[in-house]
């Protein structure tokens, strides 16, 4: 156990649609706890180029972001440390990451960010600018498609609502990890 409570070696993969509280919700249990925080929008920025160069279709753009994400989080573990995912993840991307984490002594903890109120959500977008190098701004109109694409998740999870304080939110988080 670390001196927070937080037991050894995990990863913590936050998923979640675009605006539900994921990004703020794990940059800031990642000060809480002093572990590194890898957020997919950025990784997905720094790749657009990549995968303009490569012609690489959605799926492919998509599993090669995966795949970085967790060679990230292994190198974390090889180092003895946990680790906290930002991205939208799967039930099969959660499953494979599962596995790896178990197979470097670790357990992945996955916590899904919601906005359970639609006005709330959507505001959340609206002329929201994270100025990411790279990536675009997503507006509702994404939000839409991304719900139609993603299946629910089944996975063992924590659930938090973004209608809910970061505060309250991230000692939920903090309660769910110890």
């Amino acid at each position: 156990m670390h001196g927070n409570g937080t037991p050894a070696k995990q990863v913590i993969a936050f998923t979640g649609l675009p605006g539900t509280g994921k990004s703020t919700l794990s940059e800031r249990l990642a000060r809480e706890l002093r572990t590194p925080a890898f957020a997919g929008d950025w990784m997905m920025g720094a790749l657009t180029p990549y995968r303009i160069l490569g012609d690489l279709d959605k799926d492919a753009f998509i599993s090669l972001h995966d795949h970085v994400l967790e060679t990230l989080f292994v190198r974390q573990l090889l180092l003895d440390q946990s680790a906290i995912t930002d991205s939208v993840l799967s039930d099969e991307t959660a499953k494979q990451w599962a596995e790896v984490a178990a197979g470097h002594g670790a357990r992945l903890r996955v916590v899904e960010c919601v906005c359970s109120d639609v006005e709330l959500h959507r505001s959340r977008l609206d002329g929201r600018v994270r100025g990411i190098p790279g990536w675009h701004e997503i507006d509702w109109d994404h939000v839409e498609r991304l719900k139609t694409w993603l299946p629910a998740l089944t996975v063992e999870r924590l659930r938090v609502d973004a209608v809910d304080s970061v505060e309250d939110n991230l000692r939920t988080v903090l309660d769910y990890l110890s």
